[in-house]
C-alpha cells in the first residue's frame, strides 16, 4: 500500500455577524442601569399582591389537579404555574419560594414521573409556597424556611429516585 494524502481547502467564511453586530461594546450607561433599577424599586411595593396571585394561581391549579389527576392537561399546568412561581420567586423577594417551587418542577416536569407523583408530595411543596409567602419568609437564613427546602427537596429527590 502507498502513501497517500488527500489534498484539502481551508475555506474561512465571511464574518458578516461582526459587520452587523459592531465592534466591542461601549461601557455599561450608568444612567440607564440606574433608571432601571430606579424603575424596579418603584415596582417594589407591588412584589408582595403580584406573589400572592401567583400563589392563588398555583392553588387553584392544585385543586383542578386533585379533582382532575396530575397526569393529564391539569398536571401540565401545575408545572406551568409552578415553572412560573421559581422565576418570580427570587425576583419578588421570595428566595425560598423559588427554591420550594424548583422542587415541585423537577417531581411535575415530565409526563410519565408527574403521573406518579403523590398527592401528598403537590400539595406539600403548595402549602410550603403558601406558608412562606403569607410569612412574608424573605430571607434565606430563616430556619423554618430553610427545613421545608430541606425537608421537600430530600422528599422529591427519594420520589424521582424510585419512578
Amino acid at each position: 500500500m502507498g502513501n497517500s494524502q488527500t489534498t484539502g481547502v481551508l475555506i474561512t467564511p465571511p464574518d458578516t455577524l461582526r459587520k452587523k453586530v459592531g465592534g466591542r461594546l461601549g461601557p455599561a450607561n450608568k444612567a440607564a442601569i440606574a433608571k432601571a433599577e430606579a424603575a424596579l424599586a418603584n415596582l417594589a411595593d407591588n412584589f408582595d399582591e403580584w406573589m400572592t396571585l401567583e400563589v392563588t394561581k398555583l392553588e387553584d391549579t392544585r385543586n383542578v389537579v386533585r379533582n382532575e389527576g396530575i397526569g393529564g392537561d391539569a398536571g401540565q399546568k401545575l408545572f406551568n404555574v409552578s415553572h412560573d412561581i421559581k422565576g418570580l420567586g427570587t425576583t419578588y423577594g421570595y428566595p425560598l419560594v423559588s427554591s420550594i417551587a424548583d422542587s415541585l418542577c423537577k417531581i411535575t416536569l415530565e409526563l410519565d414521573v408527574r403521573a406518579k407523583a403523590p398527592l401528598s408530595l403537590v400539595n406539600a411543596h403548595v402549602d410550603s409556597i403558601r406558608a412562606v409567602v403569607r410569612g412574608h419568609i424573605k430571607t434565606t437564613n430563616n430556619p423554618v424556611g430553610q427545613s421545608l427546602v430541606k425537608e421537600l427537596s430530600e422528599r422529591a429527590t427519594k420520589f424521582l429516585a424510585t419512578v
